[in-house]
């Protein structure tokens, strides 16, 4: 009952993972791009490659759900807390910190998305999800202690990278209600929101003009660790649901742990090898997570990309041949009961 030869927790997985790598790689490389530059311009920079990029993501109507102008609120929500907040308390806090601990406090990120998504969207939270957050949360507290023997201004700095990791954590779930449109028309809507707001406040604080050098590299590192890692990340949460795709996401931190250490950071501690294992730990628990149960469709009419490979979309179209592979319309769902494994995708938000 899945789409193509991959599960469901593969093909998400392995989106998220992708999503993951960029991001993450992309953490240090902020950092040692962003010296000397504001966070509001530095912000506006990232978001201005992801728009860029965007551009060339976007699908014809016939492939991808199209944006809707019910969806122009949560756009701006979007934007405010995933490119105006979260970029600019990461860069702040970058200034601040180690971009090795920084890395690893945005694993928290993954916490906040899945509570929320519990929250707002009642996706399944079993023990074993209960566990792996509990993991996450240990390796939080276990990095943010081993900060705080280093200063007061470290701890400052990952304060502020938490504050990111909250907001990114709103973002990503308020993400989930535009994961049925095309993810290019997404992240360049969001993008262009964020850019505006960010080169606003800029301005308004005076920030330095960073040199054309400086100003290229940050584009273009927006353009793979913020505008393709959005992409990939919206294709997961439709495959694998918010939480799911959070706590996969969570290994981005650790690729940016690596990359500061791959650029010549050394600030490696006893205490911050044990808050990326138990960070680690939390995202693997997760990952070898296995649902399956009768479960009740109710009858739906709605609109995204998918295909007739996938036990839910056997629906005719209306005399005419049924397409092969990825297409976009409007659709009718039966009310159906049957039993397969599954994940909280855009078809199997029931309760338990």
């Amino acid at each position: 009952m899945t789409g193509g030869s991959l599960s469901p927790v593969l093909r998400g997985g392995l989106l998220a993972l992708l999503a993951a790598a960029l991001f993450g790689l992309s953490t240090p490389l902020v950092q040692l791009w962003g010296r000397g530059v504001g966070p509001f311009t530095t912000a506006g920079l990232l978001y201005g490659g992801a728009g860029l990029v965007a551009l060339f993501l976007r699908r014809p109507k016939d492939r991808e759900a199209q944006l809707q102008r019910s969806d122009a609120g949560r756009l701006l929500a979007m934007a405010l807390f995933g490119a105006v907040i979260g970029p600019v308390a990461l860069v702040w806090g970058l200034q601040r910190t180690s971009g090795t601990s920084a890395s690893l406090m945005l694993t928290l990120e993954a916490l906040f998305t899945a509570l929320l998504a519990w929250r707002l969207y009642n996706e399944t939270v079993d023990r074993r999800v209960v566990l792996a957050m509990a993991s996450l949360m240990a390796g939080g507290v276990v990095l943010a202690f081993d900060q705080s023997l280093q200063g007061t201004v470290q701890l400052l700095g990952l304060a502020a990278v938490m504050v990111a990791t909250a907001a990114w954590g709103v973002d990503n779930t308020l993400s989930r209600g535009v994961a049925d449109r095309d993810p290019g028309q997404v992240v360049l809507a969001k993008s262009g929101l964020g850019v505006i707001a960010t080169f606003f406040l800029a301005v308004l604080f005076a920030e330095p003009l960073p040199t054309l050098l400086t100003a290229g590299v940050l584009l273009g590192i927006g353009a793979t660790g913020y505008g393709l890692s959005l992409r990939f990340y919206l294709l997961a949460q439709r495959t694998f649901g918010a939480a799911r795709t959070g706590s996969v996401f969570a290994f981005a931190p650790l690729m940016g742990a690596v990359g500061a250490f791959g650029l010549g950071e050394r600030a490696v501690s006893a205490l911050l090898v044990l808050g990326g294992m138990l960070m680690l730990a939390g995202v693997v628990l997760h990952l070898i997570e296995s649902h399956d149960h009768a479960h009740a469709h109710e009858a739906l009419e709605h609109e995204h990309a998918h295909a007739h490979d996938d036990g839910h979309h056997d629906h005719d179209h209306d005399h005419e041949r049924k397409p092969q592979g990825t297409h976009s319309h409007l659709h009718k769902h039966a009310a159906l009961v049957h039993r397969h494994p599954h994940v909280p995708d855009l078809h199997h938000g029931h309760k338990h």
